[in-house]
């Protein structure tokens, strides 16, 4: 059994130094990967990301993450992406990386996702162009998060983002805000190409568990949702199911 860590939304800012680290120092007893989903940051600063860089160094598992909107305010994303892998964290935006696990190989696809709303309650890429701008961005997100996953050849899948790509784990968020919080595309997508488990986070008041209309397990692990410094996940159970 693989057991995921997983939180997003930790939101480092210049005084956030050792409020993390603390609660990560028996993560290699609980845990053999640690999930970021985004948000890393306040403002996207990277100088805000080398707080994050120094609460998961030396954790004794495998970081992988990706980007939040937070993390793109400064227009630095680069800057960031930079920071976070000089400090031995992989960042994914429409990539995977396999995770070998006491050879149990875990594969990790990522993409940061964005808005637009699900089923019946959708924008569509129809009308001005910053309409069609806003779900092409989506789409294009959306198939480069299927093309990573459907690329892994690994005993599991994992998908890693920051918007959510269901509307079950957005319960207690505003209804009006719901298409800035996630889209149904990332759903599709992830349903296509098949996932043993999803996380997200950005969605501050929501709930935990949700699932894709395929059945794949979703888990929001926003930290003001979970109310931890990470939830662990087990994957590959007798039942093959995600687990908590």
């Amino acid at each position: 059994m693989i057991r995921v860590a997983a939180v997003g939304d930790v939101h480092a800012g210049l005084d956030s130094a050792g409020f993390l680290r603390p609660h990560l120092g028996h993560l290699r007893e609980r845990a053999d990967l640690l999930l970021l989903a985004g948000d890393l940051t306040r403002h996207g600063d990277p100088a805000e990301v080398a707080v994050l860089v120094d609460e998961v160094a030396d954790v004794g598992v495998p970081v992988v993450a990706v980007l939040g909107n937070h993390d793109h305010h400064c227009d630095q994303p680069d800057g960031i992406r930079k920071e976070l892998e000089a400090g031995g964290v992989t960042v994914l935006e429409g990539e995977a990386t396999v995770v070998d696990v006491d050879g149990v190989r875990v594969g990790v696809a990522g993409s940061k996702g964005f808005g637009g709303g699900f089923a019946g309650a959708c924008a569509t890429d129809f009308g001005e162009p910053e309409m069609k701008a806003f779900i092409t961005h989506t789409r294009c997100l959306a198939d480069r998060l299927h093309g990573a996953l459907a690329s892994l050849d690994t005993d599991l899948r994992v998908a890693l983002l920051h918007y959510s790509p269901v509307e079950d784990t957005l319960a207690g968020e505003r209804l009006e805000i719901y298409p800035f919080l996630g889209s149904y595309l990332l759903a599709e997508a992830i349903d296509r190409a098949g996932a043993d488990l999803v996380v997200h986070g950005h969605a501050h008041g929501g709930v935990e568990k949700g699932m894709t209309p395929g059945g794949i397990h979703v888990r929001n692990v926003a930290q003001p949702v979970i109310k931890h410094a990470y939830h662990v996940y087990c994957l590959g159970g007798p039942d093959g199911t995600a687990c908590d």
